[in-house]
């Protein structure tokens, strides 16, 4: 059966059939169908809106089944609202909408009761009585005399709707209750939600019975402190102490300690409480509580972890270093994949102005960490590391905790700059103190004398920073990664001064980019002439001066731009302090081009050789260390062995006297790569053949004749490129090296390959 009638739409309550609630009305549309229903038989129809803030709801805004009610009283209040007493009557759905103003009208069909009863509706009649008397005596919201008006409805109809009145549901769920006009469905829903809601009050119950406990506890506390305040008040003691325990009290609960921290900081607090204020352990106790609250025992930063982007930063900062940038990207690749892996320790080994420190400075860049700094040269005590036990009033943790309480982290990049130049003496050895904070299987219990409880150090990522190798501990060296970094080459002097210090530099000294320009020709003439380093810091001190006198000259008014090129740097920065050898031109009788590794880079040494009338004496010059010496003996011994096969006289060395000189004497010279090369001139002046002076060599020889394998392949070949040599004799085992040089110069250099000293001689000597 249909019907016209207007439509009041509802908002936040539903009305169900056989109840009967107050509503208070106020929007216009809303009151107009209300004066309509009045002038009608008092029948309106109420559905509720989807959205309760929504003041103009649409068709699709108002929920299709609603109920249709009558008005049984109107009274107007203050202000143009309207109260109305409704009854709802029976279930019905909107066909359609007839008209939209004044009002909503609505063509509404009655939904058909089911009055048919069985053993299903029964038992579920009972099922949700059974569930509501339970319901009522958990809430206490609702009062006894309602169950019993409910007990004793007989029509399942009438029950269901009763009940679903009186329940606090969410809108969904009450809407979902109407909407259901099969009475089993009805009463189905109702049990499931009474049965939902039932578990609700008992958490409820159970998480107030918890917070009662609590709030027990906390006022028999309190009622505790007071009384023990009142007595102290009564025996004339000042409550100062109780308070200040108090406040600690309040700060170590909100500092979030772990457990055991926690506990000697509550244990620390009692003990000052039991003590008078002015001795001097109450002091140390409350720079002991400040140091433990301090500390980041739970604060960390988020890394980072975009591959690309940390690239980028490391490029930017930094030019060449593959291996240390890869490593880096290695390790946030594998933090992408795994949240539990530890911080690595990783040691930078390089000679000084290389970028070890800036390097750590970027990574935490890159990291999106914070970044701290501790230089342990000279440190001597181990105390430093593992700070001072709390026996005298000057203690103070070690150089960790301390950094780590600055730092405001758990997880920072933390330097460790010049370990290889820890000391120790008879107040303890600081290197056996950093092997527990350097080995990840145990740093996450750091223990700290001054702090006495472990503090995690897992997520630490630790940087080492050192000059040579030999000197670091082995134990330590044992739980690093060692990264090494040689030095720069002069290829990559010139693109760092070009990319990031000339620029660098400019900004400094409030210079513009087109007042200053230094030509690439220039910064090679700077880097060969003015600097001898395998870093690049006396480089930039160069820079700096020629920016100096640029900004006099522009500040002046001598000029507006300033070019340096390669032939008036001699203008700014004076005479040239250093030179390169440069191979020979001609070809020469005992004279033969060596390539030596320094810790500047590579160098070419020209090894003269002398004959003179005497008893077969070996003489050595030019500042020799052991090394080189004991090669040039062993050459001497081959050449011996070799008297037939070499064309000489066979008691040469009862006649003859050989002299061997390295220039540059002052320099000390050392190191297993200079044996073929004193062979050869040996060879040379003792034949009478001389050299090529378009070819180099490195290699270390045996009483035999083999030649050995060396290192710094990579810097004496540049060296011998900077000299202009097309050749260069290597050990055989040196060739997989090749691939760490430059691949423009490896095209600009051939390379020769030799096993045996015979090889060398063959490829060295001029022939006829």
């Amino acid at each position: 059966m249909s019907r016209v009638l207007p439509l009041l739409p509802l908002r936040g309550v539903i009305v169900f059939p056989y109840t009967v609630i107050h509503l208070d009305v106020g929007r216009e549309r809303s009151i107009s169908a209300i004066e309509e229903a009045m002038i009608r038989e008092r029948e309106i129809f109420l559905a509720m809106q989807k959205e309760v803030q929504n003041d103009e709801p649409g068709e699709d805004d108002i929920y299709t089944t609603g109920t249709i009610a009558e008005i049984k009283q109107l009274l107007k209040l203050p202000g143009g609202t309207i109260r109305i007493l409704v009854e709802g009557l029976k279930r019905g759905k909107i066909q359609s909408y007839i008209s939209h103003d004044p009002f909503y009208e609505v063509k509404v069909e009655e939904a058909q009761e089911q009055t048919e009863t069985s053993s299903e509706i029964e038992a579920l009649m009972r099922c949700l009585i059974d569930e509501f008397e339970s319901y009522v005596k958990m809430s206490k919201k609702i009062p006894p005399e309602t169950v019993v008006a409910v007990v004793s409805l007989e029509e399942p109809e009438r029950l269901a709707d009763v009940v679903a009145s009186h329940l606090n549901l969410k809108l969904t769920d009450k809407q979902a209750v109407l909407e259901a006009v099969d009475i089993k469905e009805r009463l189905n829903i109702l049990c499931k939600i009474l049965a939902k809601e039932k578990e609700i009050l008992e958490l409820e119950k159970k998480i107030n019975l918890r917070v009662r406990k609590q709030m027990e506890k906390t006022q028999k506390e309190y009622y505790l402190r007071e009384q023990l305040k009142a007595i102290q008040k009564e025996l004339g003691e000042k409550d100062d102490r109780v308070a200040e325990g108090e406040k600690l009290r309040r700060k170590i609960k909100e500092a979030g300690l772990p457990k055991e921290a926690q506990e000697q900081a509550l244990k620390e607090v009692e003990r000052l409480e039991k003590m008078p204020p002015m001795v001097a352990e109450a002091a140390v106790i409350r720079n002991y509580l400040d140091w433990l609250l301090a500390l980041p025992w739970n604060k960390e930063t988020e890394d980072h972890l975009d591959v690309k982007k940390a690239e980028k930063i490391l490029d930017e900062e930094h030019y060449g270093l593959k291996e240390v940038k890869d490593r880096i990207l290695e390790y946030l690749a594998i933090r992408q994949l795994s949240k539990k892996m530890k911080g690595p320790i990783i040691c930078f080994v390089g000679p000084p102005g290389v970028g070890k420190t800036s390097l750590g400075k970027s990574i935490a860049r890159a990291l999106n960490r914070q970044f701290i700094r501790v230089s342990l040269g000279g440190v001597r005590d181990e105390a430093e590391i593992r700070g001072h036990r709390r026996t005298y009033v000057g203690a103070l943790p070690g150089r960790i905790i301390q950094g780590m309480k600055q730092v405001g982290t758990k997880n920072p990049v933390f330097l460790l700059d010049e370990i290889d130049k820890l000391s120790n003496d008879f107040r303890g050895d600081p290197s056996s103190a950093l092997l527990e904070v350097l080995d990840p299987e145990q740093n996450y219990m750091f223990s700290d004398h001054y702090i006495e409880v472990p503090f995690d150090l897992s997520k630490v990522m630790f940087i080492t920073t050192a000059n040579v190798e030999y000197s670091i501990p082995r134990p330590l060296v044992d739980r690093m990664e060692v990264i090494r970094i040689p030095g720069y080459t002069e290829e990559e002097k010139v693109k760092i001064a070009s990319f990031h210090l000339l620029p660098r530099q400019i900004e400094e000294h409030g210079l513009k980019k087109e007042q200053l320009e230094i030509s690439e020709n220039a910064l090679r003439t700077i880097i060969r002439g003015y600097t001898r380093e395998a870093g690049v810091r006396n480089l930039g001190r160069q820079l700096a001066t020629i920016c100096r006198k640029t900004a006099r000259d522009i500040v002046s008014g001598k000029t507006d731009k300033v070019k340096i090129s390669a032939k008036n740097v001699e203008q700014y920065l004076g005479i040239r302090r250093y030179r390169h050898t440069e191979a020979y031109k001609n070809n020469i009788v005992g004279v033969a081009n060596g390539l030596a590794w320094t810790e500047v880079g590579g160098e070419v040494l020209n090894v003269e050789a002398s004959i003179l009338k005497g008893k077969g004496n070996l003489t050595l010059t030019g500042k020799l260390g052991d090394v080189m010496k004991e090669s040039a003996y062993a050459g001497f011994s081959y050449i011996r062995s070799r008297t037939e096969e070499l064309g000489l006289e066979e008691d040469f060395h009862e006649k003859y006297d050989l002299h061997i000189h390295v220039p540059e004497g002052a320099i000390p010279k050392d190191g297993p790569s200079a044996g073929i090369t004193m062979a050869t001139t040996m060879a040379s002046a003792l034949k009478g053949v001389p050299v090529k002076m378009d070819l180099a060599m490195t290699g270390e020889i045996t009483l035999r004749g083999r030649v050995l394998p060396v290192g710094g392949i990579k810097e004496k070949v540049l060296a011998a490129h900077r000299a202009g040599i097309k050749k260069v004799i290597l050990p055989k085992e040196n060739e997989r090296n090749i691939e760490d040089i430059p691949a423009n110069i490896r095209r600009k250099i051939k390379f020769i390959f030799v096993d045996h000293m015979d090889e060398v001689l063959k490829e060295a000597l001029v022939t006829n």
